[in-house]
């Protein structure tokens, strides 16, 4: 976040299956679905209003930790969050990879 836009408080709400970011009367929010003993990671949508405040890099660091933290595999179906995984590589490991030990594609 910039000096003129503090980071924002990310809130998970699990019953509905969403990070999100509140400012004024507008909300941005990755979605996920559980599927099969995985996680995906399937939209992120941030209003045009709040765009360019690092808000969607919000959500997607704290679903990738809150994913590490319930060691949930994750598949990356938005394609925000794959991006962001390319530019982070520290969370490659939370991947559900066909064939890899544990995986429900096995």
């Amino acid at each position: 976040m910039t000096p003129h836009h503090p980071s924002p408080t990310v809130v998970h709400h699990p019953e509905r299956q969403r990070f999100e970011v509140q400012l004024a009367d507008h909300l941005a929010f990755l979605s996920y679905q559980h599927a099969g003993g995985r996680v995906v990671l399937d939209h992120t949508y941030v209003p045009n209003p709040l765009r360019g405040r690092g808000l969607a890099n919000a959500l997607a660091l704290a679903a990738l930790e809150e994913a590490r933290r319930q060691g949930w595999k994750i598949v990356p179906e938005c394609s925000f969050v794959s991006a962001f995984l390319e530019r982070h590589p520290e969370f490659t490991d939370l991947l559900d990879r066909p064939g890899a030990a544990g995986s429900p594609l096995t």
